[in-house]
């Protein structure tokens, strides 16, 4: 669902929803009155033109002509490809195959030129896929008006005017048309027939980044091997600099002269194209493999690759010649990731959330993706938390006031000084789908407490007097 005006409208709905009756545009309040069952989420438009677009990558199998149309059609101009497939059915079944790896259903039509292909997958009746080509015509002819995608104004004259089908449209002067109902019409019209303009503007595709060395004598020695590599490394690396790019994976096939293959990765956690640090990584997982570098009678071609990349322009060197702390830090990582694990080496990252024991978790640091800022918290919150929060027996002098003294451990603490409260409340919105939000979860009122002894303490009262009888108390935190 999704705000449009004043109401919150169905964006998007599944195939259940469409048997109950429900549509895409109808209001919220309606679609409930007809289905009480929904089952709705918020539309995330961003999301889905991504998940489109690694479709329409991965439909680069079939053809290097994919272009995206609209939010959620794709244009494949499949023209001499269908061969390579046993036939346009057998390219056809392996689109869908594609797309059903991805979650989604298709539907499809195949024309001689792009316009049509596209009125008939979306205003045709679903039907078997038509090839020969009087068939297409023939469907094509049988469209609605409503696939010119004309201005309402044109349409509505043209229903008027007790035109229903395409068909109807084009045994009638091209001229005419254009005078009564504008060349919009006829524009439209003559691109769906074939008679006019429909190229497909595919999306740009990004050439990999990869080098391969291939020998006319196999090579055997891991040092020979390793100064392969570098001088690939040196390779791609002037393509990465072209694109002011840097590499996270580098990758390395090697494939031995009885057609074994043996693949070796390494991960950077800053986007990297200086050789040096990366062949220190690679001798590290050559060292660290539990299966030794077996050259048997020896490797024809060596294959690197960077599957994985990120912007890295050009920057300037500092004036000591020393290198930037982040960078020795950087270096650091890579190495014990690449030694023993990208699990074994962690950092912590921000989660948008403000209950404290949610705000931050655990990533591996090669994974850690783009520099994310920290929010500040509304007050000043300890470095280090009690997980779970413990219990206390606290004393307040008014009901919803900061305690006056509690008991911890067996040990009481008298309170000389109280700050507070920081009211946060619980996370209704984040429900499952289907379950209604629970409004009465318990608040939480924390105070920032010292005792008479100097110690400083976070301390919060699970619940308002008013959501349960005896709200209970908890130590959260320490300060130092």
């Amino acid at each position: 669902m999704e705000r449009k005006g004043q109401a919150l409208r169905l964006a998007a709905i599944g195939p259940a929803a469409l048997r109950a009756g429900l549509m895409a545009g109808m209001t919220l309040a309606d679609a409930r009155a007809r289905c009480p069952a929904l089952r709705t989420a918020p539309h995330d438009r961003l999301a889905d033109a991504r998940l489109l677009d690694q479709v329409a990558a991965g439909m680069a199998r079939f053809t290097p002509r994919v272009a995206v149309d609209g939010v959620d059609g794709l244009l494949l101009d499949i023209t001499g490809c269908g061969h390579l497939f046993a036939g346009d059915d057998a390219l056809a079944r392996l689109a869908v195959e594609q797309a059903a790896l991805a979650g989604l259903s298709m539907r499809l039509a195949l024309a001689p030129h792009a316009a049509g292909a596209r009125a008939l997958v979306r205003h045709a009746p679903p039907g078997p896929l038509l090839q020969d080509g009087a068939a297409v015509r023939a469907a094509i002819a049988r469209l609605p008006i409503a696939a010119l995608e004309a201005g309402e104004e044109a349409l509505r004259g043209l229903s008027r005017a007790g035109l229903r089908h395409l068909g109807d449209l084009a045994a009638r002067p091209m001229a005419g048309l254009a005078a009564r109902f504008g060349e919009e019409v006829v524009t439209a019209l003559r691109a769906i027939m074939g008679e006019g303009g429909s190229p497909v503007v595919p999306r740009p595709t990004v050439r990999p980044i990869r080098a391969v060395a291939r020998f006319a004598h196999p090579i055997a020695r891991t040092s020979d091997v390793l100064e392969v590599i570098e001088d690939l490394l040196e390779e791609v690396a002037r393509q990465m600099e072209a694109r002011q790019l840097g590499g996270r994976r580098f990758t390395i096939m090697l494939e031995r002269s009885d057609h074994a293959r043996r693949r070796l990765a390494v991960d950077t956690s800053q986007p990297q194209r200086d050789s040096a640090p990366v062949m220190r990584l690679m001798r590290e997982r050559i060292e660290t493999l539990a299966d030794p570098l077996d050259p048997g009678f020896g490797f024809d071609a060596i294959h690197l690759a960077v599957p994985r990349t990120g912007p890295l322009p050009a920057r300037q060197n500092r004036l000591d010649g020393e290198g930037r702390e982040e960078d020795s830090i950087a270096a650091l990582i890579d190495r014990l990731s690449t030694r023993l694990g990208e699990g074994a080496v962690l950092r912590l990252y921000p989660r948008n959330t403000h209950l404290p024991e949610k705000a931050q978790g655990l990533r591996p640091a090669l994974h850690h993706g783009p520099a994310q800022g920290w929010a500040m918290p509304a007050q000043p919150r300890p470095l280090m938390l009690l997980e779970p929060p413990q219990p206390i027996a606290a004393v307040a002098g008014v009901p919803d006031g900061p305690p006056q003294r509690f008991t911890w451990r067996g040990n009481t603490h008298d309170i000389a000084r109280a700050e507070g409260p920081e009211r946060i409340a619980a996370e209704w919105w984040r429900q499952p789908l289907g379950h209604l939000p629970d409004y009465r979860a318990p608040t939480r009122d924390y105070y920032r407490v010292e005792d008479r002894a100097g110690q400083r303490f976070w301390v919060f009262r699970h619940g308002l007097f008013d959501e349960q009888a005896h709200p209970r108390w908890y130590l959260h935190g320490l300060f130092p």
